[in-house]
């Protein structure tokens, strides 16, 4: 069925297709359940002309990957791995390539559609490529009364049962989540903590935010619900390489940054599409310091610069975090030395400070003492941007520094069911083994909600902690596009951890220097 669907497909292409940017994966879809395959502005005076038929070629026979790609032409990290996936010995950027997947996620909101797709173009009665290579997972819109939204919880959980998909993390009981055992919550976080994001791999996930995997030194990438569909039925996808920003972080991090404030300068600097179909690969020795949930921070957020994917080299940090989180063998590569970059960028982190991005766009860069005037109505910390255990830490230690409660609504949504517990039994360091929760209700904060996006993405009406009005919210989510979290007359400002506990003291966007 698979090598049918490629044949059937073959030779359509016309020569314009690929000079004029009609990508074979999604690129920025900022909703992370689009396909959006024509690169923005390049194709608008002839894009009536160009008809693509077809998106598939060929793919090479069947052979084992190389261990190495040697070094006779030097290549980055993200090039090494997706000719390593294609089974080649060297590639260079703007080549198409059928890159192996390693994995393929999708969710609740994309899910269904994919599941539709796959069904249409290999038959109601197809199996997936490889049932144990899928992973599902149900996380936005699942606390809600929403019929909708329960529909597609259903409808993934009916095509897992049917397809025996074996990483499955389902939620039956929504009156309380912690019943269910094998409910995770927000997807990028949970693929981590599952152990499904290992160096050198190919993750594809439909979502825009499966970048973050690239911490772990791999390739990942969202891609729309037709491209996850044939992923889901060939296990490969049709992939242009792209070249390579490489982002130098060097410096002593200041006790009051954190890794979000260090994206958001990246950001700042240069614009929504500063990396547009681009890998964005961070060096230097603030990222060799940096935890894997700062990495993660840091890769989470490449796609509000357009980028096409995040990477940072795995290293000792990545290895002691994946112990004991998978059995699988994996091999992690490292760009070369004599690669060549698109671009390099060059940071003194000593001297950043405290930011956030203003409404409404992730580049509308300002320093939070400067948006000091700034009053707001909420505070917002979760998301797969800042709802891991070490951003809620980061906030209860703020929180507890300064003795004080909130003096807006401050809502707490942990990423995932292990991010839950953690916020109720580790002790908060210097707060007489307080927990991160007691932390909160001692400062006046709403208690933890259940795992899931939440409000991040808005959702039915009946979401918690959705902005159904227009109000002035400080959140640690990754987006602030009008209508992203709900009202369209909303302001979101976009801030660290430590900025979003500051600002909830004191009801106005403030620079946590104040408190630290």
């Amino acid at each position: 069925m698979a090598s049918a669907a490629i044949a059937a497909a073959t030779n359509i292409w016309t020569s314009s297709t690929f000079t004029d940017g009609v990508l074979l994966s999604s690129a920025s879809g900022f909703n992370g359940c689009k396909l959006e395959n024509i690169r923005a502005g390049s194709m608008s005076s002839r894009s009536s002309a160009l008809k693509v038929s077809a998106v598939m070629a060929p793919p090479q026979p069947q052979q084992r990957p190389p261990r190495s790609t040697g070094v006779k032409h030097a290549m980055t990290m993200t090039e090494k791995i997706l000719a390593r996936a294609s089974e080649k010995t060297r590639i260079s950027p703007g080549e198409n390539v059928w890159v192996n997947a390693d994995v393929l996620m999708t969710h609740d909101v994309c899910g269904p559609g994919t599941i539709g797709i796959f069904k249409k173009e290999f038959g109601a009665d197809a199996k997936v490529w490889d049932r144990e290579k899928i992973v599902i997972i149900p996380d936005h819109y699942i606390f809600t009364e929403d019929e909708r939204a329960n529909r597609n919880v259903d409808i993934i959980r009916d095509f897992s049962h049917e397809q025996g998909i074996k990483y499955f993390y389902d939620i039956t009981d929504r009156s309380d989540f912690k019943v269910n055992a094998d409910y995770k919550g927000v997807c990028h976080v949970a693929l981590a903590q599952e152990g499904h994001c290992r160096p050198g791999e190919v993750l594809f996930g439909t979502d825009s935010h499966t970048c973050t995997a690239g911490a772990f030194g791999e390739f990942a990438t969202g891609i729309g619900n037709t491209d996850a569909g044939f992923v889901m039925g060939t296990g490969k996808l049709l992939v242009k390489v792209p070249p390579t920003l490489r982002f130098v972080l060097d410096g002593e991090m200041p006790n009051y940054l954190l890794a979000k404030d260090l994206i958001l300068q990246i950001i700042g600097e240069i614009s929504v599409s500063g990396a547009r179909y681009k890998a964005m690969e961070f060096v230097g020795t603030t990222v060799d310091n940096m935890t894997m949930e700062d990495r993660m921070t840091l890769c989470n957020m490449v796609i509000e610069a357009g980028g096409k994917n995040g990477v940072v080299a795995a290293d000792k940090v990545t290895f002691d975090y994946l112990e004991g989180k998978t059995s699988i063998p994996y091999e992690p590569v490292h760009s070369d030395d004599s690669a060549s970059f698109l671009k390099e960028y060059r940071f003194d982190v000593s001297k950043v400070q405290p930011l956030v991005a203003k409404p409404h766009s992730p580049d509308n860069r300002a320093l939070a003492r400067d948006c000091k005037n700034v009053k707001i109505d909420r505070v917002y910390i979760g998301s797969c941007t800042g709802g891991k255990i070490e951003d809620f830490m980061a906030v209860a230690k703020l929180l507890h520094s300064a003795g004080q409660k909130v003096k807006v609504p401050t809502f707490i949504v942990p990423a995932t069911q292990k991010v839950w517990v953690e916020l109720h039994m580790l002790p908060v360091p210097g707060s007489g083994d307080k927990s991160c929760a007691q932390v909160f209700e001692n400062a006046g904060c709403d208690t933890p909600a259940a795992p899931s996006c939440a409000a991040c993405m808005g959702g039915p009406k009946d979401t918690y902690a959705r902005v159904n009005e227009a109000q002035v919210c400080v959140s640690t989510t990754n987006r602030n596009f009008p209508g992203r979290m709900g009202n369209k007359e909303a302001q979101i400002y976009l801030a660290s951890p430590y900025t979003a506990a500051a600002s909830a003291l004191t009801g106005f966007v403030t620079d946590p220097r104040e408190f630290l």
